[in-house]
């Protein structure tokens, strides 16, 4: 293992922001992993630190491919992460919407274009990627369609489901686009959480790295099994929205199955605790998506569900 620094810009009044890799091998660029971009994502950056630790013990056992090189980047935005905000903290910009980047632009923007320029060229990439929303998810792997997904390679994760999903505007400007087009083979990998660590939907998304890096033969690694992952389009979920605000209770977890006309939740009257409106499951599916914050306003997606 060998640690490098991608990007490094000076500061007046801290430690020099630096974004820093965990090089694996030498030879061909085969895989770059890239974890939290947002300065919320911990269970993005925790699960890159569990592949470092597994890729440095399987490199010291001779294990991985002799011609091929791994980049592991645990995080794009130290700074945000040291005082617990999701974006950059001068102008609450995002750097995952400022790819490719521009070397003469904003900070974001900047920072976007210095680590572009080293990842690019890799084969293949994944981004252990958040959801906008705050909530959790089952464990997936999610692709644009820009002409230039690779949907068998998906697969090889292993993960139960792949998403296609459409590109809108403002998805040009993120690293899995831009990736795309930069002719690399690239997946958002979705564990269950974001702004809390999950120990055992981090050491499956570990694994299904692991197993997708066996089945390109860059990595000897015993097969530990996997799924034979569910191919859907992302407009195939069914969003359920409540129609007032309130405080929200789950009756239900990530994973659950539920029944047309089941109630999956309850929106609670803040100030006096009654119930003001009850959600019902649309028609039979799994939930595929939960929100997680105690309060939420009218209109809201609060769940996603996969139709069975």
């Amino acid at each position: 293992m060998r640690k490098t620094i991608l990007y490094e810009i000076s500061s007046l009044y801290r430690q020099h922001f630096k974004v820093q890799g965990y090089l694996f091998g030498e030879g061909e660029k085969a895989l770059c992993v890239v974890g939290s971009v947002r300065g919320n994502e911990y269970q993005q950056i925790y699960m890159c630190s569990q592949l470092v630790a597994k890729l440095k013990k399987l490199e010291e056992e001779g294990l991985l491919k002799k011609d091929q090189e791994i980049l592991v980047i645990p995080t794009l935005n130290p700074y945000s992460m040291n005082i617990g905000k999701r974006f950059w903290p001068t102008d609450n910009t995002d750097i995952n919407r400022m790819f490719p980047g521009y070397a003469e632009g904003e900070t974001t923007q900047r920072i976007a274009a210095g680590v572009f320029e080293k990842i690019f060229p890799y084969k293949n990439g994944v981004q252990f990627a958040s959801f906008y929303m705050p909530g959790n998810f089952l464990p997936h792997v999610r692709m644009m369609k820009t002409g230039y997904e690779n949907v068998e390679k998906a697969k090889k994760f292993g993960l139960p489901y792949v998403i296609l999903r459409d590109p809108k505007p403002y998805d040009t400007t993120t690293l899995n686009y831009n990736w795309q087009i930069w002719e690399t083979d690239a997946f958002s990998v979705y564990s269950t959480t974001t702004s809390s660590i999950d120990e055992k939907s981090a050491e499956q998304t570990v694994e299904s790295v692991l197993r997708f890096l066996a089945a390109e033969g860059i990595l000897h690694y015993p097969d530990r099994g996997g799924y034979r992952s569910e191919v859907f389009r992302d407009a195939e979920l069914l969003t359920v929205r409540p129609k007032k605000a309130g405080i929200f209770r789950s009756k239900i977890e990530v994973g659950d199955n539920v029944e047309k006309g089941e109630v999956m939740a309850e929106i609670l009257d803040p100030g006096e605790g009654c119930v003001i409106e009850k959600l019902e499951a649309p028609q039979d599916g799994t939930v595929f998506f939960r929100h997680t914050d105690p309060l939420t306003y009218a209109s809201t997606a609060v769940f996603k569900l996969l139709p069975i």
